[in-house]
């Protein structure tokens, strides 16, 4: 049966199913979505049983949308939604999205928007016809969302028709029950970096992350292992279904633009901020690249492509992805959106979770883990501290030894350099420290924060509602928002770091994290050779990078200047590293979150950590839990079911 007999057979149960009064204009995929465009959507809204047995007859998820002809026109529909919401939900922005045909409202007060009971989102509904989405205005801007919306709302007949040619591609066939499945490690087994890998079935081929490994200029070691037979046919002859990316990392993210560069033309799933969150660390990457003289791999256009390519899920929404194969997404208390991708294969034969980058315990931003799948065969967990000995203090231990080096630093009249990822470490630490100033711990001490640190920040203000429920509580009930405290100062230009690099002891918050270009790697060449000064790091040093060699003890660091040539930095310097503020689980988290899982697991592999670590936590988990487990190298395939 193909795309087209499928969705007639949608449509004529849509016909037999819904009253004549909501008159039906059209029925079409539009990705993993079925959409029934409708004269009159007040009525099916109105209905949620309705929609609700319909999706279960049909097992497909089900979207009302009105059709186009009845839609008022913006300034009216404008004018309309005024004319209902209170002023006092202080409405920032009304925009209209000409593909789904929604318009969002974006307001201070969200919940006055929505009225009790939804009661004002309905009326909004009857009155303008346009689907109405109301979010809550950001605290700060943020130009990358901004630039993703534009650039959506500029390409919508593309955006369209590329959804439509998706959902075609998905439900290509029905009822499919393969036999097998089986994986393809690409990057990031027995290593840290590139993560990618390939999983397959009879119908269906389907990536999960692709990485880029930023402590590498060597393309054989930096980036995944693309040219691999199998995988090089299967992305030339279009046979690719899908990628879907846990979190935004350039390790898990940064390669995704080359895929279009090579010829893919299908979806990308992830969660919105990963998108936001990953476009914003491509960009850089490239722009980092092309300063530095180093091959750039792709290009904006390919980044843009992703965009228009996304097809954004939440938390637990179930999707088709291919015609045997269904996502969910599940907090993977990593960074802002990250997520462990759950698979559902060949309708019932195996469930596959793959964490990505996870954190099982509460941190300042997020809430740990989840552990709640409804089946899980085989487990495929990060060890990037997974070695017996990996053992993190307590938070609370970790802010005191922080608090400890910074005032230790100060009292001597250094400065503290941070070097952070700019996203996850640095909205941690910024919490942290927030917290010491407002309690008067840290009073007359600046805080700089350099590179993406802002606009990432402001990301993490976009979307609320993936941050931890202590903090949301802080935020919307107490209004307190730590992220917006007069204690922090971003760096404007190169003027004035280098006037705070001359200037009173401060602490400074700089990209990157692991001294790979950005901000950090020149404050560390001019403040490296004063021994007032510290270096605190504060998240995972990736071996061959800047970070692991200061982390080592090293203190001759050969490094190019300006000019080309190559100058030795002295490292005088203080170098701490501070354990407990990592984004990453360890060696005992890591166990309790394998142990928390129902006990039908049948199998786990280990990947993303030094080979050491990958395979002592596999056999660690061996030997716990009586599990099959595997430490693959890269290239090995295995089949799982």
């Amino acid at each position: 049966m193909t795309s087209e007999e499928i969705l007639q057979n949608i449509k004529e149960v849509v016909n037999e199913t819904i009253p004549i009064g909501a008159v039906v204009t059209n029925v079409e995929f539009e990705g993993p979505d079925v959409v029934i465009y409708t004269r009159n959507p007040g009525m099916l809204i109105d209905d949620s049983e309705l929609i609700k047995e319909m999706a279960r007859k049909l097992r497909k998820r089900i979207v009302i949308r009105p059709d186009p002809s009845v839609l008022t026109d913006e300034e009216t529909a404008t004018e309309g939604i005024r004319s209902v919401v209170p002023e006092e939900a202080q409405i920032t922005s009304i925009s209209f999205d000409h593909t789904s045909y929604e318009v969002v409202i974006e307001a201070r007060k969200p919940g006055l928007v929505i009225g009790k009971s939804g009661n004002t989102l309905r009326e909004i509904a009857k009155k303008i016809r346009w689907a109405p989405r109301v979010v809550r205005t950001p605290p700060i801007e943020s130009s990358t969302v901004r630039g993703i919306r534009e650039t959506l709302e500029r390409e919508i007949a593309e955006r369209r028709e590329i959804l439509m040619r998706i959902g075609h591609r998905i439900y290509r066939s029905e009822d499919v029950r393969s036999q097998w499945v089986r994986i393809t490690a690409l990057g990031g087994f027995r290593e840290v970096g590139r993560s990618c890998l390939l999983l397959q079935t009879p119908e269906s081929k389907i990536l999960l992350d692709c990485g880029v490994n930023v402590a590498s200029d060597d393309p054989n070691i930096a980036y995944p292992y693309l040219s691999a037979p199998e995988f090089k046919y299967v992305l030339t002859s279009g046979d690719l279904d899908a990628v879907v990316i846990s979190h935004a990392h350039l390790d898990h993210s940064g390669f995704v633009p080359f895929l279009y560069k090579y010829g893919y033309d299908g979806p990308v799933y992830c969660t919105p901020p990963t998108r936001d969150l990953s476009t914003l660390l491509q960009l850089d990457y490239m722009d980092i690249s092309q300063r530095e003289n180093k091959d750039v791999p792709y290009s904006r256009k390919e980044i843009r492509e992703v965009v228009k390519h996304t097809i954004t899920l939440d938390y637990k929404e179930v999707r088709d992805i291919a015609p045997d194969v269904r996502l969910t997404l599940h907090n993977a208390g990593h960074i802002l959106g990250s997520s462990i991708i759950h698979l559902h294969v060949g309708n019932g034969l195996h469930n596959i979770a793959y964490t990505g980058d996870l954190k099982y315990d509460y941190t300042k931003l997020f809430e740990p883990a989840s552990t709640r799948f409804p089946r899980l065969e085989t487990l495929i967990i990060e060890s990037t501290y997974g070695g017996y000995n990996d053992r993190m203090p307590p938070r609370t231990e970790s802010e005191r030894q922080l608090m400890h080096i910074i005032k230790d630093t100060i009292a001597r009249k250094g400065k503290v350099l941070i070097p952070v990822l700019s996203v996850g470490r640095a909205q941690e630490i910024v919490v942290v420290l927030e917290e010491y100033v407002r309690t008067g711990q840290l009073e007359g001490i600046p805080v700089w924060l350099d590179g993406m640190i802002w606009e990432a920040t402001a990301i993490h203000t976009t979307y609320p509602e993936y941050l931890c429920r202590k903090l949301r509580d802080q935020i919307f009930h107490q209004g307190h928002n730590p992220f917006l405290s007069d204690a922090f100062d971003a760096v404007g230009d190169s003027n004035q770091r280098k006037s705070i690099m001359e200037g009173d002891p401060a602490i400074i918050l700089a990209t990157s994290g692991m001294l790979i270009g950005g901000p950090s790697v020149e404050y560390f060449k001019n403040l490296a050779d004063d021994p007032a000064n510290t270096l605190v790091f504060v998240s995972y040093q990736a071996e061959g990078s800047l970070g692991s060699r200061v982390q080592k003890g090293w203190n001759e660091i050969p490094l190019k200047g300006e000019n080309g040539k190559t100058e030795v930095i002295r490292v005088n310097m203080d170098v701490c590293t501070v354990d407990g503020f990592s984004g990453h689980s360890d060696h005992t988290q890591l166990i309790n979150f394998v142990r928390k899982i129902n006990s039908k697991l049948e199998r786990v592999l280990t990947n993303h950590g030094d080979g050491s670590k990958s395979i002592e936590l596999a056999s660690i988990i061996y030997k716990t839990f009586k599990k099959e487990t595997r430490s693959p190298l890269n290239l090995e395939t295995m089949r799982l079911s």
